[in-house]
């Protein structure tokens, strides 16, 4: 089974290079950024020059790029070479309706197609440990579930085409507001004699211990905001998330003040930085 990878940045890299590592037979990369490719070649990827070419030698192909119009932009691009007895794994966190619309597409085909975005960070997809929301039939499912366990270790099939991505919305719209909320109490803490490190114990004696203080406290005490998740993606992603409740006729009111953080965040110019950095705007920097 040949696999194909487009979408090299930095999550998409190490997905790639755990399945080249792992996988028993060929597997295909692309990526705009030819030194992406290069450096997959060198470990035993077979490069190529698009997404079509990427396709047309695969019997799965898997996507993963930064925002809606760019998956449409691979769909669009490959629908011609793609056919029965081929699936489609986009891996991308898009808007839950886009994913639908390009899922229909490619199953008109003949051809397969899940959604299954990442959660966690750059250490996970180094390590292979990301988890992994999927959206799509349970048959597709299951045949793809080996692939998918190369580059994470929690897998989950969450319902039909496009409910992995809404899974995925609302794990990082919660994480906004679980950040937001450590923003601030920490902030008001350190303000009042507090350091980081005794904060970040004495949150994990209670009911407020978290994940996320847990995997940044020492980030956050040096202040080493080295890119792990962007901010500009979690603003996307937050954006995306009150995008499907409006849909859905629902109110959001935590969200909405976690997307006034990222938005004033992007307008400082620190959108590349790790989301960690947000925290900048609760000090008032």
């Amino acid at each position: 089974m040949k696999i194909g990878f487009v979408g090299l940045g930095i999550m998409g890299e190490s997905m790639s290079e755990n399945i080249v590592k792992k996988h028993d037979d060929k597997v295909y990369v692309f990526d705009f950024v030819k030194e992406k490719v290069d450096k997959l070649a060198a470990i035993g990827a077979v490069p190529c020059e698009s997404s079509r070419e990427v396709a047309e030698n695969v019997d799965v192909f898997i996507s993963m790029v930064p925002k809606s119009e760019h998956s449409r932009a691979v769909y669009d691009e490959i629908i011609p070479v793609l056919k029965e007895g081929k699936t489609c794994i986009d891996m991308s966190t898009i808007d839950p309706s886009v994913s639908v619309e390009i899922a229909n597409k490619v199953k008109a085909t003949g051809a397969e197609f899940i959604d299954a975005p990442v959660v966690k960070s750059k250490p996970a997809a180094i390590a292979g440990k990301l988890g992994i929301y999927v959206g799509g039939s349970e048959e597709v499912y299951e045949k793809m579930r080996p692939i998918l366990l190369y580059m994470g270790e929690n897998v989950i099939r969450m319902g039909d085409n496009g409910k992995g991505l809404v899974m995925k919305i609302c794990h990082n719209a919660l994480v906004s507001q679980i950040q937001n909320g450590v923003n601030e109490t920490m902030t008001l803490a350190k303000k009042n004699g507090i350091d980081i490190p005794l904060y970040a114990q004495a949150i994990s004696y209670g009911g407020a211990g978290n994940w996320y203080l847990d995997s940044k406290k020492e980030v956050l005490e040096k202040e080493d905001f080295t890119t792990a998740f962007s901010i500009e993606n979690e603003h996307k992603d937050v954006h995306i998330c009150l995008n499907l409740a409006k849909e859905c006729g629902f109110s959001m009111p935590g969200e909405e003040n976690a997307a006034r953080v990222y938005d004033k965040a992007m307008e400082m110019g620190i959108g590349k930085e790790d989301f960690s950095a947000t925290i900048k705007v609760v000090r008032g920097e």
